[in-house]
């Protein structure tokens, strides 16, 4: 009825009628399932070695930290090469056995702190404070992603009666021209002013852009100075 082989079903039968086998928490056997391949090989880990000695280098300030220039992919045809076949994650096993974990490099060792780098922080400061008490504005300015102009896709939804087609790849050659939109935010009045201008992130544009947000608002035409907060201070 179920497709079963009459042995498997007399098996069964036989299994349920044995209170130990019902204690068993596994159905293999203890010992059973095809051999890991490292352990047909005892001499897999010399091999290993033997694969990564011209290919590893380490630090010479701490001898824990080693690594290698082969991928995976290179180790597993060395091991092939030497009769072994990697069927079974075995390269990842032996990187992992010898202490070899992909990593990324990490930014942490401190290239040393200027001389008069607490000076720097504490002329900011004290700029900062000084304009909050005063009417003149303190602004933060950057430069956005450039963008492309053209009929080009772009992210979201709109309301349209009919769907609108655009190119099927968002080459750079497709656009009519890219633009940089550069934001100003006024800190004290939390408002923000947007130039979108076709020209690159240069220095005359930054000053144009400023300028613009100048001159749009009325309660800073009586104003003499500024302080913009950017990668410095400009006073």
């Amino acid at each position: 009825m179920f497709g079963c082989d009459e042995k498997t079903i007399r098996k069964g039968i036989k299994e349920r009628a044995n209170p130990e086998s019902l204690e068993q928490t596994t159905i293999r056997r203890s010992g059973g399932g095809r051999k890991c391949e490292m352990s047909k090989n005892p001499d897999i880990d010399e091999i290993f070695w033997e694969i990564l000695r011209e290919h590893t280098a380490g630090d010479p300030m701490d001898e824990k930290i080693k690594w290698t220039n082969l991928t995976r992919h290179e180790i597993r045809e060395k091991l092939n090469k030497k009769g072994i076949k990697d069927r079974y994650n075995i390269v990842r096993k032996l990187l992992k056995k010898h202490g070899f974990v992909k990593r990324k490099a990490l930014k942490k060792t401190s290239t040393g702190q200027p001389k008069n780098r607490d000076k720097q922080f504490k002329k900011i400061a004290s700029y900062r404070t000084e304009y909050e008490n005063s009417e003149n504005p303190i602004i933060s300015i950057d430069a956005s992603i450039k963008e492309s102009i053209g009929n080009l896709y772009r992210e979201g939804h709109l309301e349209t009666t009919e769907t609108i087609e655009v190119f099927d790849h968002d080459f750079p050659n497709f656009a009519d021209k890219k633009v940089t939109p550069y934001a100003i935010y006024d800190l004290k009045n939390n408002e923000s002013f947007v130039n979108i201008g076709t020209s690159c992130d240069t220095s005359d544009f930054v000053c144009d852009s400023i300028k613009m947000w100048w001159n749009t608002a009325d309660e800073l035409l009586d104003i003499r100075a500024q302080i913009a907060n950017r990668d410095g201070i400009v006073p």
